[in-house]
């Protein structure tokens, strides 16, 4: 009865958005304004559907944050361009401080950007990962190139100096490149910062950071991100299938 009851007020939402969507060029404009936020409304409930919807029903598995953790893991997580369908799915000629939906952020000093970055869907039986981000390097006539991503608030609590964040990533390039991986963490009036290569005559590329050798006040851990810094970028195709980081303390000694 109830499935009956929904199918008819869906019926009906639908004849009245599909009306008013109709009339909007004749619409007076109190009536239009007054629709114009309800329909707003309506699409931010809309989208968040969608995006759930979508990151559960699609395979790979969207929205899915299952990978391989280290025994003792305490926290966990893939970011949100990997696990679902972003409403922007791509950059062309991408600016500086370009963002790729909420946690990924390209950064670079080019005078004229040559830079694309597009979520792509991870199709191979082997992905864990739904998507997966890829980035076109053409002309590159800048200095540095990043992509920064911000962890979430749930990184920074309870952390201590006897855990290990550990980074995995899966890395296609379509040449040789160096790309470094720069833990920052902002405590205090201080950022803690550690760098690691990237391996990438691996297949699965991990790296840790250690937070032993830092000088981390872990009273006052405000934010955590992740820079991904590209070497000579230029006339390069980037491709990561897949990025999660996790969290453990070290093992007594």
């Amino acid at each position: 009865m109830g499935s009956m009851l929904d199918r008819l007020l869906h019926r009906r939402a639908l004849r009245k958005w599909r009306l008013a969507a109709s009339r909007a060029d004749d619409t007076s404009l109190s009536l239009l304004r007054v629709e114009r936020n309800q329909a707003r409304q309506l699409r931010t409930h809309l989208d968040q559907l969608i995006h759930v919807a979508d990151g559960r029903l699609a395979l790979p598995q969207i929205g899915t944050s299952y990978f391989p953790k280290p025994h003792g893991t305490d926290w966990s997580w893939r970011p949100e361009l990997w696990r679902g369908p972003l409403p922007t799915p791509g950059l062309s000629s991408a600016p500086s401080k370009s963002k790729l939906g909420n946690e990924v952020t390209l950064f670079h000093d080019c005078h004229f950007s040559e830079l694309t970055l597009r979520q792509l869907r991870n199709t191979r039986e082997a992905d864990l990962a739904a998507y997966g981000l890829r980035m076109d390097v053409f002309k590159f006539d800048g200095s540095f190139l990043s992509i920064v991503i911000d962890l979430p608030d749930s990184a920074r609590h309870g952390l201590t100096r006897e855990h290990i964040l550990r980074v995995d990533t899966i890395i296609e390039t379509e040449k040789p490149l160096e790309i470094f991986a720069r833990l920052n963490i902002a405590n205090g009036p201080n950022t803690e910062q550690i760098v690691r290569e990237l391996p990438l005559n691996e297949a699965q590329v991990t790296v840790e950071f250690d937070l032993a050798y830092s000088r981390l006040n872990e009273k006052r851990v405000e934010k955590i991100w992740l820079d991904l810094i590209f070497e000579a970028p230029q006339m390069n195709q980037v491709i990561l299938r897949d990025l999660t980081l996790s969290r453990r303390r070290r093992a007594a000694l």
